[in-house]
């Protein structure tokens, strides 16, 4: 790592975990690029990728706000979902604002750049591909279940995720910035249908496994329903490594307080508990196990506490 330059870190995933991990992130000393996932086909997402064939827009447009610079108003237009009984119903303002800058620029990124500048966001933020991606996953029961929004519907246990139409192309600076980075994350969020469509891209799954940076992935807290169901976090770690190869994750952050009991019980009613922190087994894989208090402790709905989380990311690089 240059000691002239600010460190640079590359955040790759989706879903409600990442812009927690990026509101703390962007306030530090560091060149941050963000990776996000274009598996999305529910909701507002859904509907835009259908009518206008374009990447989803909706994990994008979270990303934007979490990293963004303007006055909290603007923010609120932006993530503001129209609830009223007509054409616009279900569909987000800044959903909206991106299909009609793709439209505009000309593809999917060039439309995020843009919306970027306007929103005067801290970082780069790139999809990780500019094509209408479908995510399909392989149940151990043989069957395929295709679309991100069914995949975990079904409740069965998923043996692979796989992505459609092929061939895969991801965005050139995508595969540079990972090249490039002194650390890369891997975000908390659904693992199967958030996280995962990222990293099984043929070049992505590459430039991961070649790239000299630390990969660190940040475990989820809680156990999904539909998807990890009864996962420990190394089931997460070989969720990864048996699609994109061993030897590819580092690192593991891990929670290492207690999650309170009404907090548990809220997620009990979805069928998720907290995800079993099996070091042991981590540490036998060869992976490293940093432990820390990393979530938010005041709030029912679990969540990373953005600025722990990112003082402890930056901590590695400066241990690096």
């Amino acid at each position: 790592m240059d000691s002239e330059k600010n460190p640079r870190i590359v955040v790759i995933g989706g879903g409600t975990g990442m812009p927690v991990l990026l509101r703390g992130l962007k306030d530090l000393p560091i060149e941050l690029t963000v990776l996000v996932t274009v598996a999305d086909d529910g909701g507002s997402s859904g509907r835009l990728r259908k009518e206008m064939e374009m990447p989803a827009p909706g994990d994008i447009r979270n990303v934007i706000a979490a990293l963004s610079e303007v006055e909290p108003t603007l923010i609120e237009l932006f993530q503001h979902r129209f609830s009223s009984n007509n054409g616009l119903s279900g569909h987000s303002m800044g959903n909206l604002l991106l299909a009609a800058m793709t439209a505009i620029r000309g593809d999917f990124n060039n439309g995020i750049k843009e919306i970027s500048r306007i929103f005067n966001v801290k970082g780069k933020i790139y999809p990780i591909s500019n094509d209408n991606l479908l995510l399909h996953a392989e149940m151990t029961d043989g069957s395929i279940v295709s679309g991100e929004s069914n995949i975990p519907l079904v409740n069965k246990r998923i043996k692979r995720v796989f992505l459609s139409p092929e061939p895969l192309n991801p965005l050139p600076n995508t595969i540079k910035a990972i090249e490039s980075a002194d650390l890369v994350v891997i975000s908390p969020g659904s693992l199967y249908t958030s996280i995962l469509p990222n990293l099984i891209i043929p070049r992505v799954e590459r430039a991961i496994r070649e790239t000299k940076a630390k990969v660190v992935y940040v475990c989820n807290v809680m156990t999904q329903a539909g998807e990890t169901t009864g996962y420990t976090a190394t089931d997460h770690v070989k969720a990864i490594t048996d699609h994109i190869g061993d030897d590819t994750i580092d690192a593991v952050v891990v929670n290492n307080k207690p999650i309170a009991k009404k907090v548990k019980d809220v997620y009990a009613e979805e069928n998720a508990k907290p995800v079993i922190y099996d070091t042991d087994r981590l540490l036998e894989m060869g992976i490293q196990v940093i432990e820390g208090d990393i979530i938010d402790h005041s709030k029912l709905m679990l969540r990373h506490d953005n600025k722990k989380i990112a003082k402890l990311l930056y901590s590695i690089i400066q241990d690096k």
